[in-house]
């Protein structure tokens, strides 16, 4: 009877890693696309103007269930007939829209762009803003809930990262 060894393949290896200088620029290119929910609203809560507008993306319905104070609402639908009027184009903008599992931040991103503006995606969308303990409004006030120690430190002002 021959024996056969099986070769399994490490899936994380299995492509090697890019190199050094490649994945440099792939992930500053990354930061330049990019923030996360917690620089946003560490931005926003700095004294001063934080140099840039938050823009929810979503439904009037999805607005009134909850959003991050002081964003601009404007669906992704709107964005070309009604962005010059409530947009700076010398303004970055900051797009979210429900979470990771939807991609309406990234589809009115694009919509920016092809406009003119200068535009990043907030990653994590409202959710995240929401699981991290993040103040959020609703169409009956403000609401803040406690940070989900899967997503944010249950003891600290920051994650460190």
């Amino acid at each position: 009877m021959a024996m056969t060894t099986a070769f399994t393949v490490n899936p994380v290896l299995g492509t090697s890693p890019a190199a050094p200088a490649e994945a440099a620029a792939y992930f500053r290119a990354s930061l330049a696309f990019h923030a996360d929910v917690s620089d946003v609203a560490a931005a926003l809560a700095a004294d001063g103007d934080p140099g840039f507008v938050v823009l929810d993306s979503r439904s009037t319905a999805s607005w009134d269930q909850g959003h991050i104070p002081g964003a601009i609402h404007l669906p992704t639908a709107l964005i070309p007939e009604q962005a010059e009027r409530l947009l700076d184009r010398s303004v970055p903008v900051v797009t979210y829209c429900w979470g990771p599992g939807c991609n309406g931040a990234t589809r009115a991103a694009l919509a920016l762009a092809e406009l003119g503006y200068q535009v990043k995606e907030m990653l994590g969308g409202f959710e995240y803003w929401a699981r991290e303990g993040f103040a959020f409004e609703t169409w009956e006030g403000g609401e803040r809930r406690a940070a989900d120690p899967l997503t944010a430190p249950a003891d600290a002002e920051d994650c460190g990262c």
